[in-house]
């Protein structure tokens, strides 16, 4: 089934920024729900706008593997089984697949493809450092992330991808790794690296450096460094198109990031953060989601003026209640137990309206920036299922 047709307008809801966007990208620091949120606006976009709809996650809670109603997914994308959403009560517009990114699968695959020939591809994806400088080669997780963005949008499969980002200590190490990894391959260090292996002319002796290394790292372990090095240079014209490539399609208005982030210090403060570093790049930041954000009920100016006469009076609360109800609450206690209870019952509620009150400061604080701002109530327990992830959606959605 077609998508609905995009908004000519700015967006003013999740529904609308996704409605207009073919790659929605969801950063944020570590445990705030990035990943959740992400499954969750895919899923959305599945039941409410149509197409196909994929989510690319990284390294998912098994709990939501299980919300998606999937016994396993990787690198290959598998389709949300249509039970799943029958159980959670709504018929879709579209189809909803997930992926969840292999590093390791994704480097082969790359290596497959920008290897001059099958030797070279062989000795690459034999080299003994290879498992282990991919895995933390020039940030590859981030870079990995953004060439699988790349690969899968440039397929036309989906007309939405929705991509959970790896976690970053520093929030920029994605939006540079594909520049970063151009660079690497016209670096100096990697020149360094390699250039002793070269040339058979080079006298090992007159090199105090490599006379050294090769003393306490032995000879066999500096040859596989150059000789992977050396094969990977191999590969450098096609690295750097894709790297570039990649770059583009970051900066594409099709493209949209979308910031998680709790009300928390440190990641609020990563958040904007990012933000600013979205806008210095001239990338679209389309929304923010705050997530496990107090209700608004605590706000309340109502409730509050009771809340604080119950303080003051916990006493003439317990007098006020019915006869019959009294009689119940005081079969195991004393009253004067009870005016504890109702004291404290409103000290909690006041002292969360002060929390809540600084939430709603630091939420105008930050709506002047995207084109979205949502935000994601407690829910009182984890998120198991569809049902659940389309409730937390909803949340987000309008």
């Amino acid at each position: 089934m077609a998508r609905a047709k995009a908004s000519t307008r700015p967006p003013g809801t999740l529904e609308q920024l996704l409605a207009a966007k073919e790659i929605v990208i969801c950063c944020g620091s570590g445990g705030v729900g990035k990943t959740t949120a992400a499954a969750a606006a895919a899923a959305m976009a599945a039941t409410h706008l149509g197409g196909k709809v994929l989510v690319v996650t990284v390294d998912p809670a098994r709990r939501l593997a299980n919300a998606l109603g999937l016994e396993e997914f990787g690198n290959i994308e598998t389709r949300v089984p249509d039970e799943a959403f029958v159980e959670a009560g709504v018929e879709p517009r579209g189809e909803l697949w997930a992926a969840m990114l292999d590093t390791k699968q994704s480097w082969d695959d790359l290596v497959r493809r920008h290897a001059p020939d099958d030797e070279t591809r062989d000795a690459i994806l034999a080299n003994p450092l290879y498992t282990n400088i991919t895995g933390r080669f020039v940030q590859s997780h981030d870079y990995i992330a953004m060439e699988r963005l790349y690969e899968i949008h440039a397929s036309g499969r989906y007309d939405l991808v929705v991509v959970d980002t790896p976690p970053t200590r520093n929030a920029l190490d994605f939006l540079e790794a594909p520049e970063r990894m151009a660079d690497f391959f016209s670096s100096r260090l990697l020149r360094w690296l390699t250039v002793p292996y070269r040339s058979r002319f080079v006298n090992m002796a007159t090199k105090p450096f490599y006379r050294v290394a090769d003393t306490i790292l032995g000879s066999a372990f500096l040859e596989d460094i150059a000789e992977f090095f050396l094969l990977f240079q191999t590969m450098y014209k096609g690295f750097v198109e894709r790297a570039r490539a990649v770059q583009r399609t970051l900066e594409d208005k099709r493209t949209t990031f979308v910031v998680v982030t709790t009300l928390e210090s440190a990641p609020l403060h990563e958040a904007e953060h990012f933000m600013t570093a979205l806008d210095d790049q001239s990338f679209h930041l389309g929304a923010v989601i705050l997530n496990k954000v107090l209700p608004s009920y605590l706000l309340d100016e109502h409730a509050a003026r009771v809340a604080e006469r119950m303080c003051a009076d916990p006493a003439a609360v317990v007098a006020a209640l019915p006869d019959d109800l009294t009689a119940r609450l005081l079969e195991d206690t004393t009253a004067d137990d009870l005016s504890a209870v109702v004291e404290e019952v409103a000290g909690s509620f006041l002292d969360f309206r002060v929390v809540a009150t600084r939430e709603a400061e630091q939420r105008k604080e930050l709506s002047a920036q995207p084109d979205v701002i949502a935000s994601v109530p407690y829910f009182d327990s984890d998120i198991h299922d569809l049902a659940g992830l389309l409730r937390l959606g909803e949340q987000m959605w309008r």
